[in-house]
């Protein structure tokens, strides 16, 4: 399989996960503004594969970076190394919590993906303003360098942050889990 054809696959399932949490950020909105049932459904019934989604796609984020730099042979830069430094944590804490059913696993979950989402989202600014001056990049290892823009905007830092986004919510989801329980013990619907 080439490169580009891995890639392309990379970034569906980017998508795929942004997909997944501009659901979850619609169905929260929905309940602040008075209707909790969209958000109810949606999420007891997400509650029961969050840990197990999130332990997925910390894994599979894992082994893109790495595929993208020891198989594709992209150099990774400063700012790509912090982005793994908050995800491949991710990638043992989270299968370990799925298998013992921990949701208690965002406590310390969550800062990992908030902090890995701020550097990938900067990261992927810097990609599009390149002009601007970063500590955190060299000569050796730009941060501006785009090794991947499939569909004209999925870079290696906007698939993180989809990726990191998307853990965030499907962990805060599995810990929300108890009350879900006990909401769908008394409901009716499917």
């Amino acid at each position: 399989m080439s490169v580009r054809t891995v890639n392309v696959l990379f970034a569906i399932l980017a998508l795929i996960a942004l997909a997944g949490v501009v659901t979850w950020t619609a169905a929260a909105l929905a309940s602040r503004v008075g209707m909790p049932g969209i958000r109810d459904r949606l999420w007891s019934r997400t509650a029961e594969v969050a840990l197990p989604l999130a332990a997925l796609v910390a894994v599979v984020a894992t082994v893109g970076s790495l595929y993208e730099s020891e198989v594709a042979g992209f150099t990774p830069c400063a700012l790509c190394w912090y982005q793994r430094t908050a995800m491949y944590p991710l990638a043992v804490i989270l299968p370990i919590a799925a298998v013992r059913q921990d949701r208690r696993v965002r406590s310390y979950a969550l800062p990992l993906t908030l902090i890995g989402a701020l550097i990938s989202a900067y990261h992927y600014q810097l990609e599009w303003f390149p002009e601007q001056a970063s500590p955190a990049c060299t000569l050796d290892a730009p941060c501006t360098v785009v090794w991947v823009r499939e569909l004209g905007f999925v870079s290696i830092p906007f698939m993180a942050l989809c990726g990191f986004l998307a853990v965030a919510w499907l962990t805060w989801i599995a810990g929300q889990r108890p009350a879900q329980d006990a909401l769908r013990a008394n409901d009716t619907f499917p």
